[in-house]
């Protein structure tokens, strides 16, 4: 087994993780309702297409990270995960300066005015719905899972390997849902960026 990177100490570990976690999602959700009317020279969209690319590397890094600790080869494992947690870290930044930057962006809007009318909702017809299934649980599992992740690779970190694989068993799944419908949820609504 791998040396631990961290002391155990689950009181400072409980606060800094349920503060992160909280600013977090606070940020994401009072940034989310901001929009900077500001001209930066470029297509802000090139930020939804980083955060694609970012989850669809964060997928791969965690199949890889699953087989590398099925084979004991926990240092690769370790490896891994970390530079999905970096990664996390990059998506979040990318995530906020896409929103404060492009706004709301609506599935099904093909002449870009912002509002969904009759003729649209129906030209999207089921795939609209499908959209908002798949975006709606990325968004709450996406949510949910922050707090879990840190936790999981607090107890990685700190040695306690029985731990941390007994809640890998929930994180991981929910992590490369999050980590797979990301791009999905990309590929569905970027015909409608302006």
């Amino acid at each position: 087994m791998l040396q631990p990177l961290l002391r155990k100490n689950d009181g400072t570990a409980k606060w800094l993780i349920g503060i992160f976690s909280a600013i977090v999602f606070v940020v994401v959700v009072v940034l989310g309702r901001v929009k900077l009317n500001v001209q930066v020279g470029f297509d802000v969209h090139i930020f939804a297409l980083i955060n694609a690319v970012i989850n669809g590397t964060i997928a791969v890094l965690l199949l890889a990270a699953l087989l590398a600790v099925k084979q004991k080869s926990y240092q690769v494992h370790r490896a891994l995960m970390l530079a999905a947690l970096g990664l996390s870290v990059l998506f979040l930044v990318s995530y906020i300066a896409h929103h404060l930057l492009a706004g709301e962006v609506k599935y099904g809007d093909y002449d870009h005015n912002g509002v969904l009318s009759v003729e649209e909702k129906a030209e999207a017809g089921v795939f609209r719905y499908a959209y908002y299934f798949i975006l709606i649980t990325h968004i709450i599992l996406a949510t949910l899972i922050l707090p879990i992740i840190l936790f999981t690779a607090y107890r990685g970190l700190t040695g306690e390997y029985a731990a941390h694989k007994k809640l890998s068993r929930i994180t991981w799944p929910i992590w490369f849902y999050v980590a797979i419908t990301g791009p999905l949820v990309y590929f569905l609504v970027s015909p409608f960026y302006t």
